[in-house]
């Protein structure tokens, strides 16, 4: 659809043709009338050569403010000899801001006052003293008429400017956000990043604390009990406690890193930990997470699953991952039998720590024999 600037030059460029023949056919029905032998022939050439500059406009052969000066010189003439003709000559009032330059803009105007005023009293030059009056009075209504129009196009042009300026203020302003924006996912990115230096303190921290609890304690029962292999008893007893040691420590670095992610999607890690044990489903478009974000999702999802089985005796269990616009969503519920408040080793705790480490968080609901719902909901940054 096109457009009302486009509308306009349409017009500037076909509305003449129209008018000038408008204008002929009304004045060759009262040319018997208003116009004399000498007077038709001499309109006749005068019709042809406006027919002729405006097909010289159009094809853009002559410049626009010689156009429209010729052709209002043109529409003068042809009013004098039959009145009619002022059909033609309100062009003027349409588009003499389009061609002059504002500093001629107030002559343009001048001349189609003249002519429109000479047309509408009953013809040039004016015969009597009432056709003097009735052509001034005319005149006056005119140029009243010009003042007031073009008011209303100064005030529009001057809203269109404001609004102009405003849609261009609110796209700065848009794009000024959306560096805002840009500029915070880059500081997530690097909370993040922050977050997985602190886990990995942490992780280290507890690593620690469990091979000081579980190997070397088994180490040094193990030598004592070597100390003391004069029977077989004692030499059983220190290799089950090496085998008990040597599984802690299998289990403690495993608790490092999830080893399901290093091949697997999160949707598709997701799914071999549910198999068999819980329905999976994953709403909106697969992202890829950034590793810590994947990582911790998952591990929440392992200790919430293993809640339901072993703590909560489930018999359904429900896994939802849903990527939206910003964030991303986990929610593992299940039919179990609830509680009141959580047990230490359920190990809910964890799961906050491990959310809000990546600037998330984890909501828990649940009631004695209504099941328990885990919800944790983490910012969509994508890998690398």
């Amino acid at each position: 659809m096109a457009t009302i600037q486009e509308q306009w030059e349409r017009f500037y460029r076909w509305g003449p043709f129209g008018l000038l023949s408008l204008a002929t056919l009304m004045a060759l029905l009262v040319r018997e009338v208003v116009m004399s032998p000498a007077e038709q022939r001499t309109a006749v050439p005068l019709v042809l050569i406006a027919l002729a500059l405006q097909i010289l406009h159009v094809t853009e052969r002559i410049p626009g403010h010689i156009h429209y000066w010729i052709r209002s010189v043109l529409a003068f003439a042809l009013t004098w000899l039959n009145p009619f003709f002022c059909i033609y000559a309100v062009l003027g009032y349409f588009d003499t801001v389009h061609y002059l330059a504002r500093r001629w803009v107030p002559a343009g105007f001048a001349v189609t006052v003249v002519t429109m005023a000479g047309a509408q009293a009953g013809g040039l030059p004016p015969e009597s003293l009432h056709h003097v009056a009735a052509f001034g009075g005319l005149l006056v209504l005119n140029s009243g008429l010009i003042l007031f129009f073009g008011l209303l196009a100064d005030r529009e042009t001057e809203q269109a400017r404001v609004q102009a300026e405003t849609i261009a203020e609110l796209e700065r302003t848009n794009a000024r956000l959306e560096q805002a924006l840009a500029e915070n996912a880059a500081l997530q990115a690097q909370l993040i990043v922050q977050a997985r230096e602190a886990g990995v303190a942490d992780e280290r921290r507890r690593l620690a604390a469990e091979i000081h609890d579980t190997i070397a304690q088994g180490l040094t029962g193990i030598i004592t009990q070597l100390q003391a292999a004069e029977e077989s008893e004692h030499v059983r007893r220190a290799t089950d406690l090496a085998r008990e040691s040597l599984r802690e420590a299998r289990r403690s670095v495993q608790d490092l890193a999830p080893t399901q992610l290093e091949h697997d999607t999160l949707p598709d890690a997701l799914k071999k930990i549910t198999d068999g044990r819980a329905d999976l489903t994953v709403t909106g478009r697969e992202e890829p997470l950034h590793d810590e974000l994947e990582a911790t999702l998952l591990r929440i999802a392992q200790e919430a699953l293993a809640n339901a089985t072993r703590h909560a005796h489930a018999s359904r269990i429900g896994v939802t991952l849903s990527y939206m616009d910003d964030e991303v969503t986990l929610d593992i519920r299940d039919d179990g039998r609830g509680f009141t408040r959580p047990s230490r080793g359920f190990g809910l705790t964890a799961m906050r720590e491990r959310a809000e480490r990546v600037a998330g968080t984890l909501e828990i609901e649940s009631e004695p024999g209504r099941g328990t719902a885990v919800s944790v909901r983490v910012p969509l940054i994508r890998h690398g």
